[in-house]
C-alpha cells in the first residue's frame, strides 16, 4: 500500500507509542527556496521586519499543514505571501483594538522606531507607510515581487481596473512624500526592494 506523502518517519511519541509522521517531499526546498525572497517582500509590505518573519513563520506552518494541496498550485509562494499578508492584517487590527483599549484606560505611550539604516531608507520607509495597507501591498507585489497586474488582481482578490488604480495612487503619493526625481524610472524596484536587503 503507497502512503499519500510518500516515505514515513517513525517517531515515539510520550515515550510509548510509535506514531507516523508524514515526510512532506518537497516542502523543504519549497521553503529554502523560497524563504528570503518571501520575507523581503512581505517586510516591504508590513513595514516591520519582525512582524514580517512572525507571519511569514505562520504561513509557512500553514502551508506545510496543507502541503499536499499547496503544493500542486500553480503558485504556491503566492499562497503563502497571502496567507502571511492576512495574518498581518488580523495582527495590525488586533493592536489597533489592543492600543485604543490601553489608551482609554492609561493614557498614549509614545512609540519607539527603530533606527533607520540610510536617509533614503528612512525617506523610502515612511514614504511607504503613509501609503494604505491596500496600496502598499500593490505597489509591492508589482514593483518588487515582479508580479503583472493580472497576478496582483489575483493574488488580491480585486479586480484589475482596481489594481491599475491602487499602483496609480501609490506612486502618486510616493512622488508627492518624495518628490518627482527621487525614484527614477525602472528604478523604484531596487530603491524599495533594496530598502530591506
Amino acid at each position: 500500500m503507497m502512503e499519500p506523502f510518500g516515505r514515513l518517519a517513525r517517531v515515539l511519541h510520550d515515550g510509548q507509542q510509535e506514531a507516523a509522521v508524514p515526510d512532506h517531499g518537497g516542502f523543504d526546498g519549497f521553503y529554502l527556496g523560497t524563504r528570503l525572497r518571501l520575507l523581503r517582500q512581505l517586510t516591504v509590505m508590513t513595514g516591520d521586519a519582525e512582524q514580517a518573519a512572525d507571519v511569514l513563520q505562520e504561513a509557512y506552518a500553514r502551508a506545510w499543514q496543507r502541503w499536499r494541496h499547496v503544493s500542486g498550485l500553480e503558485d504556491p509562494a503566492g499562497w503563502v505571501r497571502t496567507v502571511a499578508w492576512r495574518v498581518a492584517v488580523s495582527q495590525r487590527r488586533r493592536r489597533l483594538v489592543a492600543a485604543d483599549r490601553l489608551g482609554r484606560l492609561f493614557g498614549r505611550e509614545e512609540a519607539v522606531e527603530e533606527p533607520p539604516r540610510t536617509d533614503e531608507v528612512m525617506d523610502i520607509r515612511m514614504a511607504l507607510r503613509q501609503l494604505s495597507p491596500e496600496h502598499r501591498r500593490a505597489l509591492v507585489l508589482y514593483e518588487v515581487c515582479g508580479l503583472s497586474v493580472p497576478q496582483v488582481a489575483a493574488e488580491t482578490g480585486v479586480p484589475v481596473g482596481t489594481v491599475k488604480s491602487r499602483l496609480s495612487r501609490a506612486r502618486a503619493a510616493l512622488t508627492a512624500a518624495l518628490g518627482p526625481d527621487y525614484l527614477d524610472a525602472g528604478d523604484s524596484e531596487r530603491r524599495v526592494g533594496g530598502m530591506i536587503s
